[in-house]
């Protein structure tokens, strides 16, 4: 960067500064536009090569369909009644092996978001079915939550 002589006059001055100026930013104009053609020509390139593999895919990767939702079947009794073992009706017993894994989790959230779930289940088909369908977990924290349902607690603050 040169400076304007010292004996310019202020409009020598000026001029010579709004040169440099101009100078200046017509490179960094110039500059980035050619750092924003290699951007486009980088993308250019990307979309190319993604057309190309689409292109050179075979037809069975193509995706399906989608399927429609599926309806959850309720669980059955076993159709003939059996002998008591260990206690239970294995009439009663619901055939878990029937179920697949979906619906098992299907049952599963059922049960945690609606605690009649559980009891119904209990109900219909007694309760080593739901242990083995819902967990013991559930089961004993819907029974602990039902007899603590109405209970009212009260503190008294001003006591303690």
């Amino acid at each position: 960067m040169r400076r304007p002589e010292p004996n310019a006059s202020e409009d020598e001055r000026r001029a010579a500064t709004a040169r440099r100026l101009h100078q200046d930013v017509t490179a960094q104009a110039w500059i980035r536009e050619a750092e924003w053609e290699q951007v486009r020509a980088r993308q250019a390139a990307a979309a190319q090569a993604r057309a190309e593999a689409a292109a050179a895919q075979p037809a069975a990767d193509v995706p399906a369909p989608p399927v429609p939702p599926m309806v959850v079947p309720a669980p059955r009794p076993v159709a003939a009644p059996g002998p008591v073992v260990d206690g239970v009706d294995q009439e009663q017993v619901l055939v878990l092996e029937d179920l697949t894994r979906e619906q098992v989790r299907d049952w599963r959230v059922r049960g945690m978001k609606d605690h009649g779930v559980v009891f119904d289940h209990i109900d219909q088909y007694g309760e080593p079915s739901a242990r083995r369908l819902f967990s013991n977990r559930l089961v004993d924290e819907a029974q602990r939550l039902a007899d603590t349902r109405h209970l009212a607690l009260h503190t008294t603050w001003g006591q303690a």
